[in-house]
């Protein structure tokens, strides 16, 4: 397998330099199963030159670092209009937009995902919270960041 766990925490810094030197920011990079997944976006969106470019700064970052011991495959792409959210920024950028978000309810302990408005994020008894808007009364209500396990944006036509 190539890298160990907290090797691709040691890279990304290096792509983030790399996909801000391309103009693009980087919104995530994982390594699962011996394919390196690097998402990049910027303000007026992702061409494939930005992919193109910033992969091969990429692959030469790799090459110097000497990362993996055996075969990996990297993917360089735009997350797309059903992006999922990883940051806590995310949410505030991003409020006004429909979103599926999972989260672990603090009621119950059970896993419940809704389909909501993103208000944004907010501080609730100092913790984070992730603020949804009630679809049918228009009230916000709020999961606290901690709990929620994945949020990703709905496509909306």
């Amino acid at each position: 397998m190539p890298g160990t766990p907290g090797r691709i925490e040691e890279l990304v810094p290096e792509i983030e330099g790399v996909a801000g030197a391309a103009g693009c920011e980087l919104v995530h990079a994982e390594l699962k199963g011996g394919v390196l997944r690097v998402f990049i976006d910027k303000p007026e969106g992702v061409t494939l030159a930005d992919c193109e470019h910033v992969s091969r700064q990429v692959s030469a970052l790799l090459d110097v670092m000497d990362f993996g011991a055996g075969r990996y495959v990297l993917e360089v792409s735009s997350p797309g209009l059903d992006r999922q959210l990883y940051k806590p920024a995310d949410y505030d950028r991003f409020a006004g937009r429909l979103a599926r978000v999972t989260f672990e309810d603090p009621a119950t302990g059970k896993k419940k995902t809704v389909v909501a408005r993103l208000r944004g994020l907010r501080s609730a008894e100092g913790e984070a919270e992730v603020v949804l808007e009630d679809g049918a009364t228009g009230e916000p209500w709020g999961v606290p960041l901690k709990k929620v396990k994945t949020a990703r944006l709905e496509i909306e036509l």
